[in-house]
């Protein structure tokens, strides 16, 4: 799978690569600490145009947070974003923060602060695997009562390393509802 290769600059001057796969409207995956996607990327490029990046290995959530703005504003308006463990935690802190974000999507992300949660005013999608630690699932349902427009869906026999291509369906539906 090739997809369009582009650069963004973030805030602080950084460049930040990213890749572009598929028409439509965009989602911006958010990738956790493996930096894994690709797989789901090119499962969902076939009803959306799919952005990559490569977040920094080190940088603060603030500077990731500015990063990912980066990305939206080369993703285009409208941009939904997904993420994945720490991925997730990012998606929601930058919807917390105030990026254009009505959409959001998270698979197990790590628990977040309280302030936090209630500052995202997105719709959002808390996925979980149903073969996962019961903490992990309990986590989701916690977050999921916690955010204002959430909604929880639990894959069954599905872990921590969720398959592509049972998790894309799910994201899909979600995303082509309405706003």
């Amino acid at each position: 799978m090739s997809g369009v290769r582009g650069r963004v600059v973030s805030r602080d001057g950084t460049e930040i690569p990213y890749e572009r796969y598929g028409d439509g409207r965009a989602v911006v995956l958010v990738g956790g600490a493996d930096g894994s996607g690709r797989a789901l990327a090119g499962l969902l490029a076939r009803r959306f145009s799919v952005v990559t990046y490569e977040r920094r290995a080190t940088a603060a959530v603030e500077r990731e947070i500015e990063d990912l703005a980066a990305v939206l504003e080369a993703a285009g308006p409208g941009a939904a974003v997904h993420g994945t463990e720490t991925g997730g935690v990012l998606a929601l802190a930058g919807a917390a923060a105030g990026l254009p974000v009505d959409t959001v999507s998270v698979y197990e992300p790590e628990p977040l602060a309280d302030g936090l949660v209630a500052a995202v005013h997105a719709r959002v999608l808390v996925v979980d695997g149903g073969a996962s630690p019961v903490e992990t699932r309990h986590a989701a349902r916690a977050l999921t009562a916690a955010l204002p427009r959430a909604r929880h869906r639990t894959l069954t026999g599905q872990t921590h390393e969720v398959a592509p291509h049972v998790l894309a369906p799910v994201l899909e539906e979600f995303l082509d509802e309405p706003v």
